[in-house]
């Protein structure tokens, strides 16, 4: 069964619609008890999976051995459709009772011989109660088995499906991301690092102003010197993504640190059951398995999946290879679902860097050339996670428990010979080069958990959540800029080791007054605590002892006027905040549906700028929107929905990406102001996605546009998948399937320091696939028009000895984007899918 169209934009709850019977199978009274013409009721729970299929049959009410075993023989043969949520199937509990009646049973005649055994009467779950009758149904139940989503918070709550929409072209999981409206994805970094993400006229770099999470467990990195909150998604296997939400601002007061711009969480499962392989081959020597197990008829969230990567890059310096595993079970005991996970990865990538735009226009270096051949990313992730989900009575309870470690090396050279002048105490020497060596290793461990009471007030549903969130990181980076001739380190910038605590509580209010009006949000309140070990803490002395003068000792053990001290230093400090928001909803009225939000978020700072003695200092963003979302069937099984917000975020401390330095340095307050704008259609043979985001972002004190944040982002993406229906194709009773997917990206020019713009980005990507359940193949293509656009741009200083005279004066830097691609794709499935 296909799904319709995914729910995209949600205002309100998407409705449960409960499983319905396609095939039914009667109970065979059993012979033993057609002497004594015993009457008996048998009442078998079990879970109608996602596919319609039955698992877990029991019985919970028994009529004795025989019929028990007659109960379970026939409900094992039904077929259900599956229940629904929204236009998703999803899996779900129900109680069927059969009862037995021996009405015109005949004696077993003398011989031993038996009469006809006769049928039970089991009515479909779907009945309602007819008042006791005998022959009929008593009581139906219909539990939703597996995680329901939160309720919106407004227009921009996008509660995205990925659907056929998967098979539009996608290098990675970061990249559904763009199924959001104002989502732009670069990457100076190459394929193994994380991409940086714009969001609604945020530079959120690799995740400073986006909270990411998987099903719960959060990914950003709390002490990473490359960018507090560094977030890379690469270890997910895109086949995994089901559907993400992605929240436009900080207005559920279950988002926490990062949460600025917003938030991201992705939710796993695999669709495919049985055996599923895909091998993936194509331009530039790029190479992808996948081999993925999910148990025939189970849930989605139970599975296991390992996928090998490699490439030789499109140019110089590109190379890299890539490995992931993510297995997860996902059971029931009784009313409980639980769901264990773990995962592990590891990346190995180099990297082309930046590219002075006059080398490239003067010949100097090609469009995919390097300087830097040293620049690179080493990084690994492993985590394991535990989620358990009860009920009480009216209380839902879920709780949460997490460890990760992630090993990171980063290598990065910004800006080639400029940054190693000669200072008067040190040994003479020449350029030695500015290649950034960074190194972190944070070990994460945490726990998340909420109690949700649910009762009916004034004639409608109300809910009260009360919920807590505990993270300890320990994370020990180090960073050092590298000699170009040697690979050697002879400078040593940072070197700490953390200890960094975030505890924190929420409650939260679901409130429905009228049918028509809600108020949903609550308070946040979080504790930062942060314990630091500066193991570099004197790099300069203004007046260093001339007997001692350690001229190219990069931590140093004097104070002014050669007074000794140890070079490390301790620095602890903590700092609370409080975290108000609240949406209101109003309708839907004939599918219309209108909501004001305001929230307030914030971002831990990086501990590289704590100072002793002093509260932690924290960026505290405060946002307000208003939309409109309308939800409409054009055309019988046409599916529309329209969202509409206009936005404002102020943000009191931001941060701005620093070449020289190679990290995030400390900016004044900015505020952005814009609208985002989405649509979605589908129907039985496609699903189309448009989205477009306007955005005016400055700095409140000159007015003037940050640098680098892009005003207009346009995206699109669409299938088009129907069965062919030619009979010489069928194979199996099966018809095969052709889809056709495509994506088109438009970015607008984008202010770049100095008062200079960026070069326009429009790219399309399409993806062919043909084939039948058990096999198909596909060819995909990406930047289909072999454009040669800058992916990233960038002003300012400096010096790759490419030219006799090098200057001090910004100049124009870009990073290449992918040129054309061919992949080939052959899908195998061995056990059937759903």
């Amino acid at each position: 069964m296909l799904a319709m169209s995914s729910r995209s934009f949600a205002q309100t709850e998407p409705a449960i619609r409960p499983p319905s019977v396609e095939t039914k199978v009667d109970a065979v009274y059993p012979a033993e008890a057609l002497a004594s013409r015993t009457a008996a009721t048998v009442v078998v729970r079990l879970t109608v999976a996602a596919d319609g299929s039955v698992t877990n049959p029991e019985v919970i009410e028994s009529g004795g051995s025989a019929f028990d075993a007659a109960a379970l023989a026939a409900i094992r043969q039904w077929k259900f459709r599956p229940a629904m949520r929204g236009d998703v199937p999803v899996a779900s509990r129900i109680r069927i009772p059969f009862r037995f009646h021996p009405s015109g049973a005949a004696p077993a005649p003398d011989g031993g011989i038996a009469a006809p055994p006769e049928t039970s009467q089991a009515e479909p779950p779907t009945e309602e109660p007819d008042g006791g009758q005998a022959n009929r149904t008593s009581e139906v139940e219909v539990t939703v088995v597996g995680r329901r989503p939160p309720v919106s918070r407004g227009t921009s709550d996008y509660q995205i499906e990925t659907e056929q929409l998967a098979e539009v072209p996608r290098a990675n999981a970061a990249e559904f991301l763009k199924l959001a409206p104002g989502v732009l994805l670069t990457n100076e970094g190459g394929e193994g690092h994380a991409e940086q993400v714009f969001l609604r006229g945020f530079d959120a770099r690799e995740g400073q102003d986006i909270e990411f999470s998987v099903d719960g467990v959060p990914i950003n990195e709390s002490g990473n010197l490359h960018g507090n909150g560094y977030a890379d998604t690469h270890f997910i296997i895109p086949e995994l993504v089901q559907s993400l939400r992605v929240l436009e601002g900080p207005f559920d007061p279950r988002q926490g640190n990062y949460a600025v711009a917003g938030s991201a969480e992705y939710h796993l499962g695999l669709a495919e059951r049985g055996l599923f392989a895909k091998l993936s081959a194509g331009s530039y020597g790029t190479e992808r398995t996948l081999l993925a197990y999910g148990p025939p008829g189970g849930s989605r969230g139970t599975f296991a999946a390992v996928q090998l990567y490699k490439t030789d890059g499109y140019g110089e310096n590109r190379d890299g290879r890539s490995a992931s595993v993510i297995a997860q079970y996902e059971g029931r005991a009784g009313d409980s679902l639980y769901r264990i996970t773990a995962q592990a990865y590891t990346a190995s990538f180099h990297t082309a860097g930046v590219l002075r735009d006059d080398d490239f226009q003067a010949g100097r270096v090609g469009f995919f050339d390097t300087y830097d051949t040293n620049q690179g990313e080493d990084a690994s992730r492993y985590s394991l996670a535990a989620a358990l989900e009860s009920r009480a009575g009216d209380v839902t309870f879920a709780n949460q428990v997490f460890a990760i470690y992630r090993p990171l090396r980063l290598r990065e050279n910004f800006t080639g010979f400029l940054l190693d002048v000669q200072e008067p105490q040190q040994q003479p020497h020449g350029q030695r080069g500015d290649l950034i060596d960074l190194s972190v290793a944070e070990t994460t461990i945490g726990a998340r958990g909420s109690g949700k009471l649910s009762a009916e007030l004034f004639g409608h549903p109300q809910n009260i959540e009360f919920g807590y969130f505990a993270r300890h990181d320990i994370v020990s980076a180090l960073q050092q800029r590298d000699e170009a001739s040697t690979g050697h380190p002879y400078l040593t910038e940072d070197n700490l080791d953390s200890n960094l605590d975030d505890i924190g509580l929420y409650v939260d209010a679901n409130l429905r007054f009228l049918p028509w009006l809600a108020l949903r949000g609550g308070v946040r309140a979080d504790l930062f605590a942060f314990k630091l070990h500066d193991l570099c803490a004197v790099q300069s002395v203004e007046h260093p002892s001339p007997q001692n003068l350690q001229p190219d000792v990069s931590c140093q053990s004097q104070q002014n006027f050669g007074a000794h001290r140890e070079p490390d230093q301790f620095i602890s400090t903590s700092s609370t905040a409080t975290m108000p928001r609240a949406s209101l909803i109003l309708g839907p009225w004939s599918g219309v549906s209108v909501s004001a939000s305001a929230g307030r978020g914030i971002r831990s700072i990086d501990p590289v700028f704590i100072t002793p003695d002093r509260a932690t200092p924290f960026a505290s963003a405060t946002a307000y929107e208003a939309g409109v979302t309308v939800e409409h069937e054009l055309l019988p099984d046409v599916r529309m929905i329209f969202a509409s917000t206009i936005f404002q975020t102020r943000v009191d401390q931001d941060l701005i990406f620093s070449q020289t330095a190679g990290r995030n340095t400390l900016a004044g307050a900015t505020t952005r102001r814009g609208s985002a704008n989405a649509l979605r259609v589908s129907a039985p043979f496609f699903d189309v996605s448009v989205n477009g985001t306007y955005v005016h972002a400055t700095f409140d004190d000159t007015h003037l546009l940050i640098p680098y944040v892009p005003d207009l982002v346009l995206r699109g993406d669409g299938a088009v998948f129907r069965e062919v229906p030619w009979s010489f194709l069928r194979i199996g009773g099966q018809s095969p399937r052709a889809t056709l997917a495509t994506g088109i990206t438009y970015v607008g020019p984008r202010p770049l320091p100095f008062g200079t713009r960026s070069d326009r980005i429009f790219t399309i990507d399409a993806n062919l696939v043909f084939g039948w359940p058990a096999v198909r193949v596909g060819v995909a293509v990406t930047n289909l028009l072999d454009s040669q656009y800058r992916l990233g741009e960038y002003n300012f200083a400096s010096d790759f000895h490419s030219q006799s005279q090098p200057t001090l004066v910004p100049v124009r830097h870009f990073t290449a984007g992918a040129p054309r691609a061919l992949l080939f794709t052959l899908a195998l499935n061995f056990g059937g899918s759903p």
